[in-house]
């Protein structure tokens, strides 16, 4: 009598461990994945699929059909570097997006009218157009002084290598300072017409934006 209670007693465990194992196999047979590829079929399998390895793949119940969870993409490390190169370039691009509405609006906020920029413009060169007229008298006066210089060169015959050394330092002194005139009034003029296409450039701006 044990000895039938006893192989009753395998049986059962046996039984049960075999329904246990035939589930588990049941359960990953259960599994399918499904996905749209590239060419627009939808591919199904019983394990993930390569070709929609860049995708998101549906895991359904294998009986039910109902959803049982998203394998998500899978990328190589090229494709990973590729993917962060494209994602610093949509954020520098919403950025530059972002700096320029701001610019936009700073725009209209300091020049609400074209008379309000003609007269910022005006402002932006009235110094430098001081700073240039004045170079520009120093620039007379020293020419006067080289008529000056030329007008004594003539007891000299007009050549300056029998003229004596302090009128030679004079001449010297004097070319020096008319040469670095020129060159301090051309760097104003370039700053000027540096100064015009600036509000050149956003005058068309905010004629767009004043629309």
């Amino acid at each position: 009598m044990k000895k039938v209670m006893y192989a009753m007693k395998i049986t059962c465990v046996s039984g049960a461990l075999l329904a246990l194992m035939a589930g588990s196999m049941a359960q990953e047979r259960a599994k399918i994945f499904t996905c749209v590829d590239g060419n627009g079929r939808t591919l199904t399998s019983d394990r993930p699929i390569p070709q929609c390895n860049d995708r998101p793949q549906r895991i359904l119940d294998g009986v039910t059909g109902h959803l049982q969870g998203v394998r998500q993409p899978s990328y190589t490390q090229a494709e990973r570097d590729a993917m962060e190169r494209e994602k610093a370039r949509e954020q520098a691009r919403v950025r530059a997006a972002n700096e320029k509405r701001q610019y936009e609006r700073g725009l209209l906020i300091r020049y609400p009218n074209e008379a309000a920029h003609s007269a910022a413009r005006a402002s932006a060169k009235e110094t430098l157009l001081g700073v240039i007229s004045a170079a520009q008298v120093r620039s007379a006066q020293l020419v006067e002084q080289k008529n000056k210089l030329d007008r004594e060169l003539e007891f000299y015959g007009n050549d300056i290598t029998k003229a004596p050394a302090s009128l030679k330092r004079q001449f010297e002194h004097n070319a020096r300072e008319i040469q670095e005139q020129a060159t301090f009034v051309e760097g104003k003029q370039a700053e000027i017409e540096r100064i015009e296409r600036h509000f050149d450039a956003e005058l068309l701006e905010l004629k767009r934006l004043w629309e």
